[in-house]
Parts: C-alpha cells; structure tokens; sequence
C-alpha cells in the first residue's frame, strides 16, 4: 500500500460493508464470544501452533525455541512479501515511511518511552521472518522484547534554509534504506533536531509487518503513550484482543476446504481469459525483470469537478470512488488501446472491530475486471464498474496471494500477475493531530518524496474540501515524467468529458485539449504541401527532360554494359511507339515480366512514355500466380522474354517478345512520343499479399510519383544519389525509388539481381543502397560495405538500433535513413535520418512533404503523444485504391474527417504507431495479423487460403514464429479432414509453391489435430507450439547429467509428478511462486547454497537452469561434483551408508 491512511468505512465509501467481508473469527462461541473468551481461544490456538512448529524444529535438528518466542505461519500476504525479497533481496519497494514535523518543545526520552511502549504492545513490531525449517516457507518469528533505538541527528548546525531541504533528503535515503526480515527490527525511528522547537521524527516500517492503516494507528498511539511517559505514567489503553500472529493462524485455518474452493471457483470464473498484461505505452521497453525505482506526479481535481462528480454517482446509487474508477477504466483503454481491463484496488480487511486497533498487514488486493469491447457509454460503464465492485467486496477474503497461486498465470519476471496498475481512493482524510504541547505536521517533501513503484502505476486520490489530491505513482524505468503528467491532464479531461455527455460511447468522448489537438493535426500529422503539377507532364517526360540535359551521362550499368542517357531515351521511345501500335495508351495495364536486364528497364519507361500504365510480373513467380495477377489486372499485352513466353501461355494477353522483335522494334521512331500526361493518370499497379487469398492490385498515379521523386531530390543531395543501386524485384514499390529517382535526376542506376550481389561485386561505385534490414544484416555479417555507400535507405521491417551503429561505422560512416510507407502511399510516406549515438528503437521519422499521417484511435480521434493508435497516411502520396475492388478500396481508403478540403481520404495502414514529444513517429507493428518478413508484407489470410484449398485440409493458421532470435519465419498449422490422415509437411510445402511465390511459402508446416482457441473461440496464438517438436509432451529427453538429475528430482518432488525432462518448464508443469521457493531450499540445502530464488523465474527448464548454476560456480566443475556424491549416497542403503561411515571412523 502507498503512504496514507486507510480509514474504516463510511457511508460514502467505497469499500465493502463492515459485516460483509472477513467472517466472525471461529470461536467457541462464535460472534458473539466475549474477547476473554476470544482471547483464549487464540491463546489456545497459538500454544498449538507453537508446539507443532517446536516439534518441527526438534525433527531437523534445531533447538525449541523458548517459551517467550513464539514461531508461527506467517499470513498469505506476508508469505507473498517475504518471496518478493527472496526475489529481490534488498529492494526497498516494499519499505512504508512516515515522516513528521513536531513543532514545540519535545522531550526525546518521553517520545523514546512512547516508542518502546507501542512496540511492547504490539507482537508485529518485535516480529522477523526466517525458513525456519528450511522448506521455503516463512515463519513469523515474535520475540518477547524489543528495545526501541531513537537516534537524533542535530540539523541546528546548517543555514536555516537548509534544515527542512536536509531533513526531506534523510526522509528519502531512510525511505530507501532496505530491512533484513530475518535480523530485523522491522521498524526504524530516527529524531531530527531542526530548532530548539522544531523536531522531524521519521519511522520507517516495513509493509510485512504494517499498512496504511497501521500508520494511522501508529502515530495515534505513540500519541497516546507521549502523553502518559510525560506524566511518568503508562497510556491507560484497553488491552489488545488478539495480536497480528494470532489473526494469520486463524486465516490460515478459516481458509481451507470447501469455502476455499468456492472463492477460488468464483475468481477464476471473474477473470477467466483476461489479459495478463495492461499495455500501457512506455517510454522505454520493459526490461526483463521489474524494477521498482519510482517516481511520482501530484495534480489536483478541482471543487466543482468533486462536486458534480459525486452528484452523478449519488444520482446513480453509486460512490465515488466507482465513478472515478470507472473513469480511470475509461482512460486505460483510450491508453492501451485494449477492451478488457484489469484494475487492482486495495481493501483495508479489518471487518471485524478487534482488527482495528492493529498493526500488522491486513489490507487486501481486488482484481477489478472491466470489459469495453462494446464501445460502451459511461452509464453503460459505471452500472458495470458498479456491478464488479460489488461482486468483489463480496468476495474479498481469499487472499490476493491464494489467487495467483490458484490461478497460476503464465510467470513473467518482468511484470506483477495479473494487473499491473492499482487505483485507491482515500476518502476520509485523517483528522489533524497534536501530541502534548507539540503540534504534528506532515513534514514539508519528506513522506512525499516517492522512489519505489510497485506497479507500473498507481492511481492514488484523497477527497478533501477544496477538491481532489491525485498522485500517480510510476515506474520510472518505464515512463518518463511528462508523459505521466500528461496521462493526469487527460484523466481530468475525460472525466470532465464522461460527466457532460455520459450517454456518448467511450471512443467518442474528448481527451484531448484544443493546443494538443492543434499540434497533432497541424505541427506533427504534415510538414509542407505539395505543390500540384498540372504542366501535362508525367514521369517519362521528366526522364526526357533529363535525357536532352544530359545525353552522355551514364543512366543505367548492368554487368558491365553501360547506357547513357541518350540510348536509354531512344530505346525506350522506339519500344514505346511500338506498344502504341498495339493499343498501348492512358488507362491500359502493360504486364513487364522481364529478369533484372536493361530490358526491363526500357520495357517500364516506354510503357510510361506510350501513356500505358505498367504492371510488373516477376519471372519468378509460379505460372498459377503469375496467371492470377494479370487474369485480374486484364492487361491486354505482357511484354516478356522468349525464355518466359510458357509460364504466360494460359494468361490470354498478347505476349511481346522484344528479344524476338528486336528489328520491328528498332525501326520504330527514336523520339518521344507525343503524350500528355495529367497527374491523376495511371502509372503502374503494383501486386500485394490479399487477406482472402486474392492479391491486390494497388493503382499508382503519375502524380503520385512526382510528389515522391520531388521529396526524394530535395532530401538527397545529389551526391549521395549520384549511383543508386537498384536490387529490389519491381514487383515491390522500393523499386520505384531505386529506379525513377536516379534516372529523373540525372544520376546512374546500378542494376543487381539483389543487394546480396554487392559481395560478388563491391566496386560498383554505388553510392546509395535502399534494402531492407534483414539484407543489410546479412552483408555485414560477410564484411564492410563498399566504401563508395555514402548513404543506406532502409525499409520495410523494423529496424534494430544496433544495425544502425553498425551500419554507421561502415568505412565512410554512411547516413542512415528509416524510411516507412505502404504501397498504397506510394513508397515512402515518413523518413527519419538516424542520430547513432540515440539509444532508443528507431523512429520511422516525420512525414514527408505533401504527406499527412495521423495516429487515431477506433473511433477516428487523434491519440495523445505516446499512445498507440492506427497508423493513417493522407496526401499527393495516395494511391487510387485497388483495382477492381471497389468495396476493399472503399474499406481501406476513408473520407479523412480532419481533413481541409473536399474528397479528402485517409489510407488505413493497418500499422500502430505512436507520436513522440518532438513530432517523430515511433512503429509499434501491426493492427490485424499481417506481418513483414524480410520485408516482404504478408497477409496469413492469403497463405491460409492456398492451404484450405489442399483437399487434405480442413483449417489452417499461419504466423511468424522466432524461436531462434534473429531468426523469424513463417509456419502453418493445419489440421485435416475428418476422417482423413494428414497430408505431410512436405506434401503442402509442394502445394504452396505451385502457388505461391517464395516468400509466402512456409519454412515449416506442423499438423494439429486442432487449433487452440481463446475463450471468445478465436484462434490463441500463443498457445502454438514451436514447429521443432520441443514441448514437454512432445519430446521428452532425459536427464544427462548428475546436476540436471538432482534439479529434476526435486521437481518431481515438489510437483509430485513421475517424469520431468530437461526442456520441461516447471511453471508449465503446475509450479508456481511457492512452490519456486521450496525448489530454492532444497537446492540450497544440498547443492548450491547461494542459489538466488529468482534464478528459477529466469531459467525454468531442468538444462537452463543446471547451465546458470554451472555458469555461477567459483570452481569449474565443482556443482557437477557435488551433484554426483550426492546421488551416489542417495543410492546407497543404509546398511552401505553405515558401512561407509564405519570405513571412514577407522
């Protein structure tokens, strides 16, 4: 719990009723007992308790202990604490503060009596926690005195200014300062003299053995006995009922059999297929194991906001705390982009009255499930929130600690189980308060100082008269101070909004200010128009233009053959005059299946200059593929090779061959044909992946181009673009790039068959290289670039700062461009030159000129900076649609409603992304299932249809796996016909390929006798299995080795199970965090006595985790050692034992 004061509750609160939670505590005689007869019930109870654990510790060897020593279970909660410190030994996430200023004149040895006082009175601050017995499981160890230090630390001796600076600074470094749970004392207290008259007292407690509540209690009572060690007396107190110890026996006895199992039944139910990770977006990834360094941001709801808001719920029959809760759900979801949110609250857990004047940890945790997936109003919304509150108040007794290990969510280091943000509403403040002669003040930045988090983030608010304090405490090593700044700003905004128009769906309430929407839409979404061209000249005129300025100049280099502009322009002119005569001009669709020759790229300028539009096929595609794209496109003429003139024969199109032709051609005019060109005139379509199976033909205007080139020319110096390698299939829009702008700039294209061919040939003289990562990858891993690259363009999959560091220590240290943009944006749409020393994912940068990107959510809103939403691009950039396909067309490209001018559209990427506070754009993948592979965009849809169609199939799912890192590659799981066997992998390899080109062929396909499915009956992904047969259920390899037998035995153990194997995963297997610490003490017990707990949670197959302890050893050898003496006494008997010792003694 954070700092503060759970109070009991009131009639507006909004925790459960007194009497509707914790049941009577089972005595004799029930509720009604008299606290004698509780207090001998526990008493009874505790002497039992005692006597068993005694007998415990005589059985191991360790002495009783002694009558004043009590050793008994520690509760659910504090058995939960007490294995995060196994986990992280020394954290100080778990240390509560409280830190006041007492102003007036202090007797220090009274508030030193007041101190030991209090802890005499209370079991729970003389108590520590230890492995008693050595299973990995904690007991409360309450000793029968404590004595109580209270050093002081004179200030008086700094400037007066400084004293209250100092002292906020020693509050946070004992804030910080961690507790050993096994040597205690549990609590600290330390005295700062600030004046004569001015004291700063700071108690420091650890959570395992306090709570908010508890602090209450503790300041009221050290109050309470000040008071009396002034009149040299004792507080006249009532004597405590029972004592913490006490009540985690009881718990742990009342919290068994079958009301165990109807609380569990009933939370497993509650949260059944809930996501397991809120995610919230972060301004650094999340790292592998969570940190718990902190940091937090204040702000404060203002009186009219508090008023109207509980006049809403009061009108609602609602509190509150359920209003606000229901407006931080609200915002989550608007944050995380998910339907489905899981909220953690605490409940203070002292329903019964002898509870109340504890300390001890009591306060419990509630999982608050909310679903969103209907795009609810906030009437909708609250009654559900309402609803679930409800439900949990009653239902609140099991411990949220019995809950994870009932329900065993899949064990992630790197975040807390099942939420990972927590709201609490303080709604009583406490009441101001004065010891004798001293009035006690908060002191001034001391508790307020916050440098833990336990969560990702927690929502923390206090009603008061002049409205509502709000603190959001986060994780600082996952987001930075503004962005939780602004996550406040835009809770009260939605809020505000919720309460004005609570009958609106939760997409379409605002979130952001008018100047936030402003810098989104104006400042970041473009940079500058583009001027529109309407001179009637296309590409090809710029080609010309360029042609006549500079004839002699090397256009394009091929293996050694080179082509100067000038004989570049004339065959292409001849070629084009003679497509003309075959019906070639505006509108009409001119296949190209061409190998990678000057040919091919004569055969696109003279489709562009005969005023045809050209639509690429590549020779490598299979013939079924390669008959669908132009049986769809309708090109009347393909312009092709003699080689190729089979794999086109059922196409019906007029085939050219101009290897054939070469002398009808050649006698065609060497002149430009006269064309005018607008800018809306088609000037390719190009193919991509189609989530039906049917490819989609993406129509690109000349204008769409020229506003390409034009940024392209602007952005490039013409040095750096002075060579440009062209190495990508023209079948892909990077194509474009490569071969348009160098050729429109006067510059030289180095035709390859792909980028991989720079290893055979480095001395191109290349100055430019547009790849995609993966190749880029693959390059330098043969060695350095050629020293020529100036400059690498890379796109179409995401890109690893490392490569960009790599790549910048290349020989002439080359910029580094992240350029991103669909096809259906015509290339590029974003760029970002790349800063290497920037540590973080690199960014897919601004738009480019004439280019609009928007980041909106479902609902078409903009989204805040630094929350993901769907990716839209808008603009000169924009393609037509999709070829005959007017209803996918209308689906994907949408009227743009922040748009300025009429017929505005927006192109639906499908990709996520993210604004940052300087405008760049950070790419977060995709939307639906499609997914780049080696650049390559592939739409599973397709691939699964190609499979369904195999007769031997029934289903079929298709994804990206990377089991091996680095190494991603597409697998199908199929799963038969009834009835049927299944096909083999190989079978519909071979069944893909006739059908499919190479990259949307899978690397492996894996029979399922059927697919997993989530509870909403969609296909879980993540239950997959890896396609290499490594399951536990699938192979099963034995223990090799004598430290890999030892860990597999104490599984088998402690799991009960006949048979563990070295790739079983021991959480797969039914282990849990409990059951990890019991693995622990075994471990430690025998063969590795530093073994660290969470060594479990980072390796958790027998061989990963033999392998980091082995990694860990001082001696090499030494735990394979110890392993193999230890299983060879095990197999002896005891006859063979005793022999051994009688051989040892002699």
């Amino acid at each position: 719990m954070p700092p503060g004061r759970l109070r009991p509750p009131s009639s507006g609160s909004s925790a459960p009723p007194t009497d509707a939670g914790l049941p009577n505590c089972p005595t004799s005689d029930a509720a009604g007992a008299a606290p004698e007869s509780r207090q001998s019930s526990f008493a009874h109870r505790r002497r039992a308790v005692a006597s068993s654990v005694s007998k415990e510790l005589e059985d191991v060897g360790m002495s009783s202990p002694t009558e004043e020593v009590f050793v008994l279970p520690a509760s659910f909660a504090q058995q939960r604490i007490w294995f995060l410190d196994q986990l992280e030994p020394g954290s100080p996430a778990y240390t509560m503060a409280m830190a006041v200023r007492l102003q007036g004149k202090l007797a220090p040895e009274a508030l030193r009596d007041a101190l030991q006082a209090v802890v005499e009175r209370h079991e729970s601050l003389r108590t520590t926690f230890s492995d008693v017995d050595g299973d990995g499981q904690p007991h409360q160890v309450v000793a029968p005195g404590l004595t109580v230090g209270l050093p002081v630390t004179s200030l008086t001796e700094l400037p007066p200014a400084d004293r209250l600076t100092h002292a906020a600074a020693l509050a946070a470094e004992e804030a910080a300062t961690p507790f050993d749970l096994a040597a205690g004392p549990l609590m600290r207290a330390r005295l700062l003299q600030l004046d004569t008259d001015d004291h700063a007292l700071l108690l420091t407690l650890h959570h395992i053995i306090s709570d908010g509540w508890s602090l209450g209690v503790l300041a009221e009572e050290i109050g309470a006995q000040y008071e009396a060690a002034l009149r040299g007396t004792s507080a006249d107190r009532p004597e405590l009922e029972i004592q913490y110890p006490d009540y985690a026996v009881w718990q742990r006895e009342f919290l068994q059999g079958e009301l165990l199992e109807q609380e569990i039944d009933h939370w497993r139910e509650a949260l059944a297929g809930a996501p397991g990770l809120l995610s919230l977006p972060t301004d650094r990834p999340r790292p592998p194991v969570q940190t718990f360094r902190g940091a937090v941001v204040r702000f404060t709801l203002p009186r009219e906001l508090h008023e109207r808001l509980a006049a809403f719920g009061r009108e609602r029959d609602t509190t509150p705390y359920m209003v606000l809760l229901a407006a931080y759900t609200a915002l989550l979801a608007r944050y995380s982009g998910q339907d489905d949110i899981v909220v953690g609250t605490p409940v203070a857990g002292r329903t019964r009255p002898e509870l109340e004047g504890l300390i001890g940890l009591f306060v419990n945790t509630l999982a608050l499930r909310t679903r969103l997936d209907d795009d609810p109003d906030f009437e909708t919304l609250l009654a559900r929130v309402r609803h679930t509150c409800l439900d949990a108040y009653s239902h609140q007794d099991l411990p949220f600690e019995r809950l994870v290990e009932a329900l065993q969510p899949e064990r992630n280091l790197s975040h807390n189980p099942l939420f990972q943000t927590l709201f609490v509403l303080q709604n009583t403040p406490g009441a101001k308060s004065g010891w004798t002669g001293l009035e006690v003040l908060p002191l001034e930045g001391g508790s307020r100082q916050v440098t833990t988090a336990k969560f990702d983030l927690t929502m923390m608010l206090s009603e008061g008269s002049d409205g509502i304090e709000g603190a959001l405490e986060y994780n600082s090593d996952l987001f930075d101070h503004g962005t939780i700044e602004r996550l406040a700003g835009h809770y009260e905004r939605l809020l505000n909004g919720l309460l004005t128009a609570p009958d609106l769906p939760l997409s379409a309430v605002p979130l952001l200010a008018p100047v936030e929407l402003r810098a989104l839409l104006e400042d970041f979404s473009t940079t500058r128009p583009f001027p529109p061209d309407d001179s009637g000249r296309g590409i090809h005129h710029h080609f010309a233009a360029q042609a006549a300025r500079t004839p002699d100049t090397p256009a394009l280099v091929h293996r050694g053959t080179t082509l100067t502009y000038r004989e570049l322009d004339e065959r292409s002119n001849r070629l084009a005059h003679h497509l003309r005569t075959l019906g070639a001009g505006p509108e009409t669709l001119v296949g190209i299946c061409l190998d990678r020759t000057p040919d091919l790229i004569i055969a696109i300028l003279a489709t562009l200059k005969a005023g045809a539009a050209y639509l690429p096929l590549d020779p490598a595609y299979p013939p079924e593929r390669l008959t669908l794209m132009q049986g769809d496109a309708g090109a009347p003429l393909v312009i092709t090779s003699r080689e190729h003139t089979s794999k086109l024969a059922t196409t019906g199109a007029r085939l050219l061959t101009p290897d054939t032709d070469g002398e009808l051609i050649g006698s065609r005019p060497a002149s430009l044909p006269t064309t005018t060109t607008h800018p809306r005139q088609l000037a390719y379509t190009l193919y991509t992946s189609g989530s039906t199976g049917r490819p989609k033909g993406v129509m690109i205007t000349h204008g769409n181009v020229l506003a390409l080139l034009a940024w392209a020319q602007e952005n490039f110096p013409a040095q750096t673009r002075a060579n440009v390698l062209a190495t990508t299939s023209v079948c892909f829009d990077l194509s474009v790039f490569e071969i348009l702008l160098p050729l429109t700039s006067g510059d030289t294209v180095t035709l390859l068959d792909s980028a991989l061919d720079l290893l055979d040939h480095p001395d191109t003289g290349a100055t430019l290289l547009n790849t995609v990562p993966s190749v880029l990858t693959e390059l330098l891993r043969h060695g350095p670039l050629p020293e020529s690259i100036s400059a690498v363009c890379l796109a179409g999959e995401p890109l690893p700062a490392a490569l960009v560091r790599q790549t910048r220590e290349q020989p002439r240290t080359p910029q580094v461009h992240n350029l991103y943009g669909p096809s259906e944006a015509t290339t590029y749409s974003t760029a970002a030159l790349l800063d290497p020393a920037d540590q973080r994912a690199p960014g897919i940068g601004r738009p480019i000129t004439g280019t609009h990107a928007y980041i909106l959510d479902t609902g078409l809103n903009p989204t805040p900076i630094g929350v993901v939403g769907h990716l839209y691009i808008a603009g000169a950039g924009l393609a037509r649609g999709y070829h005959r396909q007017p209803a996918r067309t209308a689906e994907r490209f949408i009227p743009n409603p922040h748009g300025t001018d009429p017929g505005d559209r927006l192109y639906d990427t499908g990709d996520l992304a993210s604004w940052n506070p300087d405008g760049g754009i950070t790419f977060h993948g995709r939307s639906d299932h499609q997914v780049k592979l080696r650049g390559f965009r592939i739409e599973p849809g397709e691939v699964e249809a190609v499979l369904r169609g195999h007769p031997g199939v029934h289903t079929a799912t298709v994804v990206v796996r990377e089991d091996v890192p680095g190494l991603p590659r597409l697998v199908a799981y199929t799963v038969p016909e009834a009835g049927r066997s299944a096909p083999s992998p190989e079978e519909l390899l071979a069944h893909c390929a006739r059908s499919l080109p190479g990259h949307l062929v899978p690397a492996a396909v894996m029979p399922l006798t059927e697919l997993p499915l989530t509870p909403n009956g969609k296909i879980d992904r993540n239950l997959l299995p890896a396609p290499t047969g490594s399951t536990p259920t699938a192979r099963h390899t034995p223990p090799g080795t004598s430290v890999e037998t030892m860990i597999a035995q104490v599984w088998q153990d402690i799991l009960c199970i006949e048979r563990v194997g070295i790739h079983d995963d021991f959480f797969s297997l039914g282990g849990h965090s409990l059951l990890a610490t019991r693995v622990v003490a075994r471990l430690r017990s025998t063969l590795v006595p530093e073994m660290p707990l969470r060594a479990v949670f980072e390796h958790p197959t027998v061989a990963g985790l033999a392998q980091a302890l082995i990694a860990g050893e001082e001696e090499p050898g030494q735990t394979e050692t110890v392993a193999e003496l230890l299983l060879h006494i095990d197999s002896l008997s005891p006859e063979e034992v005793q022999a051994q010792l009688n051989g040892d003694e002699r």
